[in-house]
């Protein structure tokens, strides 16, 4: 006989609300629709702006009134039931969220732009079903996806309650909508022809009129409405969860489990020793004859190995915390002692593979792949420190898998504010200098993130650089495009326009 699995046991038992979709929550969802077709739609029409971040903001409203109103809010007399703490988790989750969208307000940069965006649905969908395991982060990060199924019984009832209704709740709300709408048309119009500084303002708030732009603002009416009716049925039923939790392990033996982790000391113990005589002595190169590698080749060779070897030092650690024996005090300071060695000497590989990493970047120049990896292997390094806090110094806390999970879009959130094509173009214009070497090729091909560090190549490298980006930049943007990074650029270019020099042939550098 078929047994059902965890995962379809949670969703199977998904309990949908008791009552249906109340008509303030689906005038806040319909209002979040409008919002999302006249801000998103400019955006992907002309480019991601600012008109993003006002549609992130407008979801999230939704769902933290829809978790207010289901009773998951934050009041004194339920304080004693633990809700306090887990309700503020779900509102700095939501507003990492919105830092995540906020990107597209002053990034140009898809390659960090998307992904930032993709990880802010995650983020939110967590911070709407809550959950403190492993897997209740893990799939309450995906839980927006079942919810848009689940949602639709919930909100038609809903919205057909609200137009039905013999209170009529439905029709003020249109009625005031028409209103304001009509008001806003008749007196914007006039105003517009009696002040052109009011016009050109009004220009590039007034959204383009055409079939194409008509479709593509229904799209992104639909999709943001869509969300938002997710987010406010996550809001007031959040999947059951917490089935997914495994079951208790048996403990094992004290040297079967010990003997295992303390030879992976070990080979972790010769690993560091070695690495410790490498970049301590003073001829590198002739230490490193017998290998046939320079030191830039063998700062290069094995990175991506320590990083795989940093994750599976995670795995290692959760799989042995789980089934550490624990029935004694010498039971729990052997485990606290191997692992917190193991933790220790992982925190030396990651400043080996860092070390390497910044050693070959130092000789070919930064790149994408290169500033990705060195951010990915600095946020380990605090999920190592973070896990030997958590599983070893202290036991096991609840606060871990949510610490991993906020650390992982703060450190996003930090990326982006760094820049990453301005930080990479920067760090290769500086390296012209000392060097007299650049890729000019690989530079053509960033955002308008790094056009204030280009613009200061010498000619020809500068035009060279800036005049593929700059076409970019030659018409004005609407109001909910409007990017920081993309304005910057478009007002260095106007100063100072690139040219179309003849010969821009560059020599190609390592190319990861």
């Amino acid at each position: 006989m078929y047994k059902p699995t965890k995962l379809e046991q949670a969703i199977v038992g998904w309990k949908r609300p008791a009552r249906p979709m109340s008509p303030a929550l689906a005038a806040g969802a319909l209002v979040t629709g409008l919002i999302g077709a006249v801000t998103l739609g400019p955006s992907l029409a002309h480019g991601l702006g600012v008109g993003v971040l006002f549609t992130a903001t407008a979801v999230a409203y939704v769902a933290a009134a829809s978790a207010w109103s289901a009773g998951r809010g934050v009041r004194p007399s339920r304080r004693r039931r633990g809700l306090a703490s887990v309700n503020r988790t779900g509102a700095a989750f939501l507003l990492l969220s919105v830092g995540l969208a906020a990107t597209a307000a002053y990034r140009d940069a898809d390659w960090v732009v998307i992904p930032a965006l993709l990880l802010a649905v995650a983020v939110g969908s967590y911070g709407t079903s809550g959950g403190r395991s492993w897997a209740e982060v893990l799939f309450g990060g995906l839980a927006v996806v079942p919810a848009v199924g689940c949602m639709l019984p919930w909100t038609t009832r809903g919205a057909y309650g609200a137009m039905t209704s013999g209170r009529g709740n439905a029709w003020p709300i249109l009625r005031t909508g028409l209103i304001a709408g009509g008001l806003v048309a008749v007196f914007g119009g006039l105003f517009v022809g009696a002040d052109a500084a009011f016009g050109s303002l009004a220009s590039g708030l007034v959204p383009d009129i055409s079939p194409g732009t008509i479709m593509l603002y229904v799209f992104t009416g639909g999709f943001t409405l869509t969300l938002a009716c997710a987010a406010a049925f996550l809001g007031q039923s959040p999947p059951p969860l917490h089935v997914l939790k495994p079951e208790p392990a048996k403990p094992a033996g004290r040297w079967s489990w010990a003997v295992p982790i303390a030879a992976l000391d070990l080979v972790f113990l010769l690993f560091c020793a070695i690495q410790a005589g490498v970049f301590l002595a003073d001829d590198k190169d002739e230490l490193l004859r017998s290998t046939g590698l320079t030191y830039a080749e063998y700062a290069r060779q094995g990175f991506f190995q320590l990083v795989i070897a940093t994750v599976l030092v995670l795995a290692v650690v959760a799989v042995a915390k789980r089934y550490a024996p624990a029935a004694t005090r010498g039971d729990r300071v052997t485990v606290q002692t191997l692992l917190g060695l193991l933790c220790a000497l992982t925190l030396v590989v990651v400043a080996v593979a860092l070390r390497r990493l910044y050693l070959y970047e130092e000789t070919y120049g930064w790149t994408r792949l290169r500033l990705w990896v060195h951010a990915f292997e600095l946020w380990l390094g605090v999920v190592v420190v973070m896990v030997a806090l958590a599983g070893v110094v202290r036991g096991r806390v609840p606060w871990l898998p949510r610490a991993v999970a906020g650390s992982g879009a703060a450190a996003m959130i930090v990326l982006a504010l760094v820049g990453p094509d301005g930080f990479i173009a920067e760090h290769n214009v500086a390296r012209y200098r000392h060097t007299g070497k650049i890729d000019i090729g690989y530079l053509q091909g960033l955002s308008a993130d790094a056009v204030p560090a280009l613009d200061r190549l010498p000619e020809p490298l500068r035009s060279c650089a800036l005049r593929d980006i700059g076409y970019d930049f030659e018409e004005d943007e609407p109001a909910m495009s409007a990017n920081l990074a993309r304005n910057r650029a478009r007002e260095i270019l106007g100063e100072r326009p690139a040219t179309d020099p003849r010969d821009c042939a560059s020599t190609r550098s390592d190319p990861w």
